[in-house]
């Protein structure tokens, strides 16, 4: 073959390899999703991902799967993620700490930040400070002087060492001048179990799962970390309104994928999931949970709050000698 038909020929296949490859991304998906959340049913990030699936399922024409893979701090949920196709059928719905908080709290195997991209931010929220029936305080003064008036007999459960449940136990600690020990469990509703039974007198927890007990008259309230009060809960107040500003936080929960999918996938999951989260039901149902929409953030955006949030929670462990387990 000469060099100007062989240079044609190789031209045509390259574009013939292009167009294909265009095509397969134009119909992505082309099979079933699995949306896997790395904590057990009935949790936030649960009922996040289940209301997610329902509107995701009708903007893409697949079915969408929920898969609960609890445990390790939501470990177990990433690496079932890390294993699968780097297709865009598989993606991840946790919390940002599964970025920002878990990796100062285990020794992982993965890096997540390294590991996963947020695609796109799904609601964010503060968390609540929460007390069993049984303890003797109906706010947040009278909390903190009980636990003064028992030193090392008070302690506090969270969802999961070393995440932001956990280390605003120990900010509290260290502002109000208290010594409430912590109590790790895995996810919200065992916790939450404890904390009804008296097993644990305090916990710092998302709205969604609290909110139920809380009406419920199961647990108490005192305030939230939330910069604003919540809809849901008018009459609560801010940590910031009660004197401790340094107490206001939010964590936000988000659709993740690993970076190696393709760039198209990942722009048509965040354009579904944006279109879905703008269904009145769904805001609704958010709101219902006590989760704020947040304005769109850009992936980049998302990546950068992430290693902000990621250098606070190294801060704060670091200065009461948390060391990962």
């Amino acid at each position: 073959m000469n060099p100007t038909r062989r240079l044609f020929a190789l031209g045509a296949i390259a574009c013939a390899a292009l167009a294909a490859t265009g095509t397969a991304l134009a119909q992505f998906p082309d099979k079933p999703l699995r949306i896997v959340v790395g904590a057990p049913a009935g949790g936030t990030a649960d009922i996040v991902a289940r209301t997610l699936s329902e509107g995701l399922a009708q903007q893409l024409g697949q079915p969408v799967m929920v898969d609960n893979k609890p445990g390790g701090a939501g470990l177990i949920g990433l690496q079932e993620v890390l294993k699968a196709p780097r297709d865009g059928h598989t993606v991840l719905v946790s919390v940002n700490g599964i970025v920002s908080e878990i990796p100062h709290a285990m020794k992982l195997p993965v890096d997540p930040m390294k590991e996963l991209r947020p695609v796109a931010e799904i609601a964010r929220t503060g968390l609540l400070f929460v007390a069993g029936p049984n303890v003797p305080a109906s706010n947040l003064k009278e909390a903190i002087a009980y636990v003064k008036a028992n030193p090392g007999k008070v302690n506090y459960g969270s969802y999961s060492p070393g995440t932001l449940s956990h280390t605003l136990g120990l900010e509290l600690n260290k502002l109000a001048g208290t010594d409430m020990v912590h109590v790790g469990y895995k996810g919200s509703p065992p916790a939450l179990t404890d904390l009804i039974g008296g097993h644990v007198s305090f916990m710092f927890d998302g709205p969604a799962t609290s909110i139920p007990m809380i009406k419920g008259g199961k647990i108490k309230v005192f305030a939230t970390t939330a910069p604003a009060r919540l809809s849901m809960l008018p009459d609560v107040p801010t940590f910031a309104e009660l004197g401790y500003k340094d107490l206001t936080e939010t964590a936000w929960m988000g659709l993740f994928t690993t970076p190696d999918v393709p760039a198209a996938a990942q722009a048509r999951l965040r354009d579904a999931v944006l279109k879905v989260l703008e269904q009145p039901a769904v805001r609704q149902r958010f709101t219902a949970l006590g989760l704020d929409m947040a304005p769109p953030a850009s992936p980049d955006e998302l990546v950068r709050s992430l290693r902000a949030a990621s250098d606070r929670q190294a801060a704060t462990l670091k200065a009461v000698g948390f060391k990962p387990e």
